[in-house]
């Protein structure tokens, strides 16, 4: 895998495979190989496994995500298979272009990556009632983790959220913090998210109350990289100005438009088909051997998995 493959949404730096394997230690004549090779093994052993014939390429990745850690990557295959059993409504396929919380909500991970290689997702919240909650966009938002997961070579995220836009208090109101929580871990336990950043964008004091409910399902590390913007001049401290879309002075394609290709893309025949697929990487419990940690404390007090 010494060249990307051209994807339908993402770019990639010329540089970037290189330097994530160098970065992971992973850069010398066979070392990505034999990592593979062991994470392979090791799935087809685990008994309580409902899927066990990963592609080589999604292991290659899962191995990226982990900084190069073997150990680390079958804790994330683990608990990615075991969240699929414990939330299975959260991993919804099929067509996702109806969905009526999506006409307010538009998110993209951008195509372009910041020089060290960051992919930055993009979400601007323009709805003025919620009325079915956050609940659909956190299962299409999954999807789009499921795209990323497949396609996508990167350092870790840079989150950016627009409220400016927001009806705030309704926005508070449809906040869910057990569901809230539940996607964060998932996010960053399943899916192995490093988020670089955390950045709002708006004006009004309202925030503070978003702010205070983000900061009980955060870890510490993550909440001191939160950082509000009250203008886009302060932003491209953090995000290259040229990548972002062209309604944040950037040179990208609108939002909206992004967003409408992730919907036609998520939605498409081959990504329902895979996600099928995908969702067969299951657990069933009554197989599994040994320690048990990994779902320990998950549908209760999550005190065992930390969103870091």
């Amino acid at each position: 895998m010494e060249l990307l493959p051209k994807d339908s949404i993402f770019e990639f730096n010329p540089d970037t495979i290189k330097y994530l394997r160098k970065q992971c230690d992973l850069d010398t004549p066979g070392r990505i190989e034999e990592a593979v090779q062991l994470l392979h093994d090791w799935i087809g052993k685990q008994p309580h496994f409902m899927k066990k014939d990963f592609a080589r390429d999604y292991l290659e990745r899962t191995i990226i995500i982990c900084k190069g850690s073997v150990e680390r990557a079958k804790i994330k295959i683990e608990r990615l298979c075991t969240f699929r059993t414990l939330y299975p409504h959260l991993f919804v396929t099929g067509d996702v272009k109806n969905l009526k919380s999506l006409t307010d909500l538009h998110s993209a991970f951008l195509p372009k990556l910041t020089e060290d290689h960051y992919r930055v997702y993009m979400f601007r919240n323009q709805a003025k009632v919620l009325e079915n909650g956050f609940n659909e966009f956190y299962r299409y938002f999954f999807k789009q983790c499921e795209y990323l997961q497949a396609h996508d070579y990167c350092n870790g995220v840079v989150v950016c959220l627009d409220y400016h836009d927001a009806a705030i208090m309704e926005t508070i109101k449809a906040m869910n913090l057990v569901d809230l929580r539940q996607t964060l871990v998932v996010m960053k336990e399943g899916y192995g998210m490093r988020i670089k950043g955390l950045h709002f964008l708006s004006e009004t004091k309202a925030l503070n109350i978003v702010l205070s409910l983000f900061k009980q399902v955060f870890s510490a590390k993550v909440f001191e990289r939160i950082v509000v913007h009250k203008s886009l001049d302060t932003l491209y401290d953090f995000v290259p100005k040229d990548i972002l879309p062209e309604e944040y002075g950037g040179k990208e394609k609108p939002l909206f438009e992004l967003h409408q290709k992730y919907l036609n893309i998520l939605s498409s025949k081959d990504f329902t088909d895979y996600t099928n697929e995908m969702n067969k990487a299951r657990t069933d419990e009554n197989l599994r051997q040994g320690d048990n940690d990994y779902c320990l404390g998950v549908t209760g007090t999550f005190r065992k998995l930390n969103v870091d």
